[in-house]
This record gives C-alpha cells, sequence and structure tokens, in this order.
C-alpha cells in the first residue's frame, strides 16, 4: 500500500499561511507595551497637573528647558555644552528632591489617604461632634482661634514653637486654651486622634503672593501648614467670629456649621454603608479613589474661595 503524501506546508493557501502568523505571533509584548505607555501617560499627566500648582514649578520649567537643550547639543554634537549641560544634571536631582520635599511629601501622604488604602473601621464621628461643638462656642464668643487636626504627617515637625500636651480632645478643653487670658491662647492647638497633642503651636506662614493682604496671621498659618502636611485647619476669626476651614493650602472663609460639618465628613470619616465582601470593597475603594485623584491633584495649591 502505497502512502498517501503529506500535506507540506507551503502548500496551504496564502490566506491560511496568515492567520497561522498572527497565531504564533507572542502579542504579550504588545499588552505589555499597551499597559507601560498607558501607566506613563496617566502618572506624567497629574505629576504636571500636581506640579503646576505649586511653588516649585518655575523650578519644573527650568528643568524642561534644560533637558531641551542637552537633546540639542546632542543633535548638534557640541561636545562642550553637552558636558557642561550633563554636569548640571548631575546636581539638579538632587536638588529638585530637596527644594519639592514638602510637595513630594504631601503627596505620598495624599496617596496613603485615598479610599483604596483605607482598611480601618474607626469612626471619626466623635471627633467631628466636638470639633462643631468647639467651633460653635469659640464662633459665638468671637475667640480668635485654629485647630489643626493632624492625619498621617506629623504636623509638630515643621512648627517653630510649641507647649506639648496629652489630653483628651473636648469642646470644653479647646475653648478654655483659646481663652484670651490662657497662657496658651497664642498660635493653635494640634488635634492627634482624639487627644489634643499640642497647644500654643506657632505655624511656619504661606510665602504665597496671590493671597488677600486682610488675611490675618491665623489664616496665613492655616494655609501654610496645611501646603506643607495634609493635616486640615480650622480657623475662628477674633474679629467677626466667622468659621474658616483650609485643605491642602485651599481656603475657604465665612462657612456656616452645616457646611463646616459636611467637609468634616467627606473628608475623615468612612461612608457608613460598606459593600459585602473583600473584593466588593477594594474594587469600590479602587473606584473612589481614582476618582478623588484628580480633585486631589486640583486643590493642591489652589486660590483660597470666599
Amino acid at each position: 500500500m502505497i502512502p498517501e503524501p503529506m500535506l507540506l506546508v507551503t502548500d496551504l493557501p496564502g490566506w491560511l499561511l496568515d492567520i497561522r502568523d498572527w497565531w504564533l505571533l507572542n502579542w504579550l509584548w504588545m499588552v505589555r507595551a499597551v499597559a507601560e505607555i498607558g501607566v506613563l501617560a496617566v502618572v506624567i499627566y497629574y505629576a504636571f497637573q500636581y506640579l503646576k500648582r505649586t511653588r516649585g514649578w518655575p523650578v519644573v520649567a527650568g528643568f524642561l528647558l534644560l533637558m531641551a537643550l542637552t537633546l540639542v547639543t546632542e543633535i548638534l554634537h557640541l561636545q562642550v555644552l553637552s558636558w557642561l549641560l550633563q554636569a548640571v544634571f548631575a546636581f539638579l536631582v538632587l536638588a529638585i528632591l530637596i527644594l519639592f520635599q514638602p510637595e513630594l511629601r504631601r503627596l505620598l501622604a495624599g496617596l496613603g489617604n485615598l479610599p483604596i488604602f483605607n482598611t480601618g473601621e474607626e469612626r471619626q464621628q466623635e471627633n467631628i461632634v466636638m470639633l462643631i461643638d468647639a467651633s460653635r462656642r469659640l464662633a459665638r464668643s468671637r475667640t480668635g482661634a485654629l485647630i489643626v487636626v493632624e492625619r498621617a504627617v506629623d504636623v509638630h515637625h515643621d512648627l517653630h514653637s510649641a507647649v506639648e500636651m496629652d489630653c483628651k480632645a473636648s469642646a470644653e478643653v479647646i475653648e478654655s486654651l483659646f481663652f484670651p487670658n490662657s497662657p496658651l491662647h497664642d498660635g493653635g492647638v494640634i488635634i492627634s486622634g482624639e487627644r489634643i497633642s499640642h497647644a500654643a503651636c506657632i505655624f511656619p506662614l504661606t510665602s504665597r503672593q496671590d493671597i488677600r493682604k486682610t488675611l490675618g496671621t491665623r489664616h496665613r498659618a492655616a494655609i501654610g501648614i496645611t501646603e506643607d502636611t495634609d493635616a486640615l485647619a480650622i480657623i475662628v476669626s477674633e474679629e467677626t467670629g466667622a468659621i474658616s476651614y483650609c485643605q491642602d493650602g485651599a481656603l475657604h472663609r465665612d462657612v456656616d456649621l452645616d457646611k463646616l460639618n459636611e467637609f468634616l465628613e467627606a473628608t475623615l470619616v468612612e461612608p457608613e454603608k460598606k459593600p459585602e465582601g473583600t473584593f466588593t470593597q477594594w474594587r469600590a475603594r479602587l473606584r473612589e479613589s481614582l476618582r478623588q485623584l484628580p480633585e486631589r491633584s486640583s486643590k493642591t495649591g489652589a486660590s483660597e474661595s470666599g
């Protein structure tokens, strides 16, 4: 019996060979390339959105200009200029890390506060009630006050001076601390968790030039400390009793207690109703984190709102 001749690959139709070659392609490198390009595009976009609103944006613009000049010198083979620019870059990287240290610290703290990383179940509802009650008392008596709520970043490292305390936070204690005849009424207080950690705090003032000249020292200190950390600040005006709050260097003036409570609820308290199941919880946190990320970037360095 004569065996039938085997069908060679070359005998297959051309269109069938094309399908075979298409299937034999390794598409994994394409998936990796798309993933890398997408991640880099998102990171670069949000990095520029974040840096554009910081005090170091002129440094970033100068860095980009030096990169462009370095590219031109490489293309034109200008060896002396290329060597000088490369030497400058070696020191510029370290200089950028030093100049942007407050912004980088606040950015990392903000990322750490996104809901995807927020797995704790503790509630801050009692703290919010206490802060609202203290603000009401201080505003009613027109007692000037600056209350800083510490979050992920330690605030006391940025203080010029302070008196260390460790007592349970309450509206009565806060009111007594800011009483005009109290030896600790100058400066502000720091609320860390459910306790008052420091009083008579002298915070660094903001160096921004775009804020109103009529703002007092407390408001400027609130902007300054929230620019350098992820803390929240509540300010009560001594002259008018008006309440303001500040986050990420953005000052919101003359707010009522309902708006202050809404802000604190949205910032400090997790949603009351959580989806069932671990995977569903992480998916919900991821969705909420992606929603908050552009909002956090747009708030950074934003000017005060009335």
